[in-house]
């Protein structure tokens, strides 16, 4: 099955180790990984600015430049749900083979290959938390991460309060309200913090950027790490960055 990395601006340029750790988890899984070096932005920052017309020049963009592959996979749960929720309103019926191409990376690894993690021995000691990002409810998911971290050995996976809360990022709505969306990720961080984890799981490189920074304000020490990570390290594809 080929399939090509969408690695988003924000995991490229904050979190390239969650790309890195989505393609190791991909090709373990049997999956031949291509990487267009011509991909910019989905387009998600200047549609929710309102400039939409520039929006879809960007949008007919990454369609040419995925063209070909049987999927395209992106760690980032915001950006898929920008190609699932508005490329259909930007491109019309031409971008619809695209769109339903494109899947996010646990929903790809759930629904697509339907990975089980315990069969293939993944095993990563010790507690986390798991943050579920709003624009999971556009793609229709639900507990498919918690699914995949409950399969694995050692993985102690505790509640998180208010689960289904904003962090208060919303791409744009952060900068435009940032006393709101201040409130909104403290709220967060306390629930994180009650459940004493030494981790917390994202799938989502926007809300990661905003909660890592109300912790690191907060002097809280907790590693937040993409789910890709967790995996790929518990299957023995990358080593734990040293502490």
């Amino acid at each position: 099955m080929r399939v090509s990395l969408f690695v988003t601006c924000l995991t490229d340029n904050f979190y390239p180790r969650a790309g890195r750790a989505v393609v190791e988890v991909l090709e373990h899984l049997g999956c031949e990984v291509r990487f267009p070096e011509a991909q910019t932005c989905c387009g998600q920052p200047v549609f929710n600015s309102g400039a939409h017309a520039e929006a879809r020049d960007m949008a007919e963009r990454m369609v040419r430049v995925f063209d070909g592959d049987d999927h395209v996979v992106t760690p980032s749960g915001s950006c898929c749900a920008m190609i699932h929720d508005y490329y259909d309103e930007l491109l019309g019926e031409r971008g619809r083979p695209f769109v339903e191409r494109t899947r996010e990376f646990v929903d790809f690894l759930v629904n697509v290959l339907e990975v089980d993690l315990r069969a293939l021995g993944c095993r990563w000691p010790g507690t986390a938390t798991y943050h579920y990002s709003c624009h999971l409810r556009g793609l229709g998911m639900t507990n498919e991460a918690i699914t995949l971290l409950e399969q694995i050995e050692g993985l102690e996976v505790r509640d998180l309060e208010k689960s289904d809360q904003c962090c208060g990022f919303g791409g744009t709505f952060a900068v435009k309200f940032p006393e709101v969306s201040g409130s909104m990720v403290r709220d967060k961080i306390d629930c994180v913090r009650r459940t004493g984890a030494a981790t917390l799981v994202s799938n989502d490189g926007g809300c990661t950027l905003n909660i890592e920074g109300a912790c690191a304000r907060d002097g809280m020490d907790v590693r937040i790490v993409h789910i890709a990570e967790v995996i790929a390290e518990g299957l023995g594809l990358m080593e734990p960055p040293a502490s």
